[in-house]
C-alpha cells in the first residue's frame, strides 16, 4: 500500500478491525518514511456474471435505474429506491459470493420490490420473467394475494422465495 502523502511503497499496519457486519476490514496504517498515519478500508468487490459470460462490477445505481422504470407513475420516492438498492446489495453480499450471476441480482430485487410496491413489482416481474400471456399475469397476481405481509428483513436470492422460475430467453434483464 502506497502512502497517500509521500507515495512511499512500504506502509505498516498498526490496527485491523472488521466493520460493516464483517463485509469490510478497516486498517490503520503508518508510513515509516514520513511517519504520517492513514486509514484504509478493504471490501470485497462484487461482480456480476452476465448470461453472455461478460463479468462487470456490481453497480447499485444500475439496480435503482432498472427498478425506477418499473416504478414510473407510482408513489415511490427516490429515497425508497435508494434503500431498495442498498437492500439488494446487502442481500448479495450476504450470499458470501464475490461473483453473482445476473439472474440472482434480479431475484434479489423481486422480494424487496414486492414489499415496496406491488404494481411496480408486477411490472418488473413481467419483464424479468418474460411474461408472454395474460395467464402469466393472473398466476402471478394469485401468488401475490397469498404472499405473507412484508417482512422487516430482506431475503437473499432464492431464500424463502415462493417464486417459480419461468423459462428465460437470452435477452438480458432490465438491470443488465
Amino acid at each position: 500500500m502506497h502512502c497517500p502523502f509521500c507515495r512511499h511503497e512500504d506502509t505498516k499496519v498498526s490496527d485491523s478491525r472488521v466493520i460493516e457486519d464483517g463485509t469490510a476490514i478497516r486498517r490503520r496504517r503508518a508510513c515509516p518514511l514520513c511517519e504520517r498515519k492513514f486509514t484504509t478500508v478493504e471490501q470485497i468487490v462484487l461482480t456480476v456474471v452476465k448470461r453472455s459470460g461478460v463479468v462487470e462490477a456490481f453497480d447499485r445505481d444500475k439496480v435503482v435505474k432498472g427498478v425506477s422504470k418499473a416504478c414510473q407513475g407510482r408513489p415511490v420516492t427516490d429515497f425508497q429506491l435508494a434503500a431498495l438498492g442498498q437492500q439488494v446489495e446487502e442481500a448479495l453480499r450476504a450470499s458470501g459470493m464475490a461473483q453473482i450471476p445476473a439472474g440472482d441480482v434480479g431475484l434479489a430485487i423481486l422480494g424487496p420490490l414486492a414489499d415496496l410496491d406491488p404494481v411496480a413489482y408486477l411490472r418488473f416481474a413481467s419483464v424479468y420473467e418474460k411474461f408472454d400471456s395474460l395467464e402469466d399475469f393472473s398466476d402471478e397476481i394469485e401468488r401475490m394475494k397469498h404472499r405473507p405481509p412484508p417482512a422487516e428483513s430482506v431475503d437473499g436470492p432464492g431464500e424463502g422465495s415462493t417464486r417459480r422460475p419461468r423459462g428465460r430467453t437470452n435477452q438480458e434483464p432490465l438491470i443488465g
